[in-house]
């Protein structure tokens, strides 16, 4: 293992338009900010939400926009451009010799928005609650949690499972004293939230925009320190990014053509972003519970037919790149076994090879040049993407048109996110543009895109492995990088896991998906950077909650 690969194991484990927005203010009982104008309330853009409805539970799917990143928060925070795992709620944590028990020490003088303490009898409790809302296999590692003390939560594993660090470090945490009355707390609306996040307090709530003033008992005095964050909802991309060019929101833009010539130039001194290719990797995701998405030639091939640098440049505006063989984003860098990345062909754009493969695999080509499959059924697949992903519907296209030099069609599916979840969640859609699992190391990936133990029966919720993919071998080797307790032994079962996964293409990945990340500086200051990572420059990751901490008013 590199160094540098070393140092990131050992860290992780144990160190519109403008009406639109004038709209949505004015929905709101509140006028829109001027651009340049001098104001403490921070102007976040929710982007895909049409509406919103009065509901921060979070273990919630439905959750408004900034419930787990503002409102409730974990003893942990993960930042995936340094590669860390960060003490928030805990100031730390320490393995056993034996691997078999994960113990975090809370920070002194913990508190909750009512003014209650904070304890690890909330932490041991929120865990409990985690598995009863999302299931008995939640955490299922974990045999008991121990509170000896008022700052002391000791988690008794089963066997030594190292991702249980970031798994159980980003849980969010309830307060016992509210939550234990609760008779249904996976359906709880819990519209006015007692938490210990830095923004708590709900005000001027409606379906376009509402408020969450400061936390009055915030457990950081020096943090936060300004009057709160004003939440507007946008249905799509482009109503949010007008809405930006006009001085409209400070925080939280997604996808933009052209960012700089759009956005930064049109006030440099203020504006400024950051797109980091270490989010999710974005896949043209087949269920492979149906036929024939279920052959891997048929996967290679149509990955093969892919032109991912269009699709980078077209779908993407340039801002990330093509994937490879391995699957992984820019966050695992040190971890990619080169060796395999130049060996491996079918990310590789080659609609000859990918021509022959389907003529060898049976996909005959009728008089019109369609093929068929070895059944005589046309060989055809929908590419499902929310309508409110502009630059997501972009990429579905390039796809689609490529698919046409196979002689498969392969129609867009446009439609609203909650009705392609429906089916993407479920598993009765047949392609998607979908995201993957990620975590600090690439354990995630490789578990959320073939690990037998998260397919779901079609019909019932899948939050990962949507293609519902298994691989008994990959389960083996999740299990030995788990039980992995030095840096060599994981980076050697780690190249086995990459070579699982080009074998088997469970999924055709794309490109490693950017954290979206711009800001307007002329109300704030403070913000992350390339040249100051401390955090990702995102409105809906785990390591928002920093941004939201760190930075303020300008003077």
């Amino acid at each position: 293992m590199t160094d540098s690969r070393s140092r990131r194991f050992w860290r992780a484990l144990v160190g519109a338009t403008a009406v639109v927005g004038a709209a949505a203010m004015a929905l709101s009982g509140c006028a829109p900010a001027q651009s340049g104008a001098k104001s403490d309330m921070l102007r976040v853009a929710a982007i895909g939400n049409a509406s919103f409805v009065q509901n921060f539970n979070p273990f919630s799917p439905t959750a408004v926009a900034m419930s787990k990143n503002a409102v409730y928060e974990s003893m942990m925070v993960t930042n995936l451009p340094k590669g860390e795992i960060v003490p928030w709620l805990a100031s730390g944590y320490e393995w056993s010799d034996d691997g078999l028990t994960l113990t975090f020490t809370l920070n002194d003088d913990l508190t909750w928005s009512d003014g209650e303490e904070l304890t690890s009898e909330d932490v041991a409790y929120s865990f409990d609650l985690a598995r009863e809302v999302l299931g008995e296999s939640t955490y299922e590692y974990v045999d008991s949690v121990a509170t000896p003390d008022d700052t002391t939560v000791a988690f008794a594993f089963n066997r030594p499972y190292t991702p249980g660090l970031y798994e159980l470090g980003v849980q969010l945490i309830v307060p016992e004293h509210i939550w234990k009355d609760v008779d249904d707390p996976a359906k709880f609306q819990n519209s006015d939230p007692v938490a210990s996040g830095p923004f708590t307090e709900v005000a001027n709530f409606s379906a376009q925009s509402f408020d969450l003033l400061r936390n009055p008992h915030y457990w950081q005095k020096d943090k936060a320190d300004y009057t709160g964050i004003r939440v507007i909802a946008y249905g799509g991309n482009d109503a949010a990014n007008i809405a930006a060019i006009n001085g409209d929101i400070d925080f939280g833009l997604g996808f933009i053509q052209d960012i700089q010539k759009t956005y930064v130039d049109v006030d440099p001194e203020h504006r400024g972003y950051w797109f980091p290719a270490v989010g999710s990797t974005i896949a043209l995701t087949l269920n492979t519970a149906q036929g024939p998405y279920d052959d891997v030639n048929l996967r290679k091939a149509i990955s093969m037919g892919i032109d991912r640098e269009a699709v980078v440049a077209k779908g993407m505006n340039g801002y990330t790149h093509p994937s490879d063989c391995t699957g992984l984003s820019d966050a695992y860098d040190t971890w990619r076994d080169e060796a395999l990345v130049s060996q491996c062909d079918w990310t590789t754009y080659d609609v000859d090879a990918a021509n022959a493969l389907l003529d060898s695999s049976g996909y005959e080509r009728g008089a019109d040049g369609m093929r068929v499959t070895p059944d005589g059924a046309p060989l055809e697949f929908s590419i499902g993407v929310g309508s409110a992903s502009t630059d997501w519907i972009a990429v579905a296209q390039v796809i689609s048109d490529n698919m046409t030099e196979l002689g498969i069609s392969a129609p867009l599916k446009v439609q609203d996110w909650s009705q392609i979840n429906q089916a993407l969640f479920g598993g009765t859609f047949q392609g998607n543009i979908a995201w993957s699992g990620a975590g600090v190391t690439p354990f995630e990936y490789y578990r959320s895109a073939m690990s037998c133990r998260t397919v779901k029966p079609v019909g019932e919720e899948a939050t990962q492995n949507f293609q519902r993919f298994c691989s008994e071998e990959a389960d083996q080797l999740l299990d030995q990088f788990a039980a992995a307790t030095s840096d060599e032994e994981q980076a050697a079962v780690m190249d086995e896991l990459q070579a699982v996964y080009s074998e088997s293409a469970p999924t055709i990945p794309l490109f490693p998906g950017p954290e979206w990340g711009a800001y307007n500086s002329t109300n704030f200051v403070g913000w992350p950077s390339e040249d100051d990572p401390y955090a990702t420059l995102s409105a809906s990751v785990s390591s928002t909650v920093m941004v939201l901490a760190n930075i303020r008013p300008r003077e």
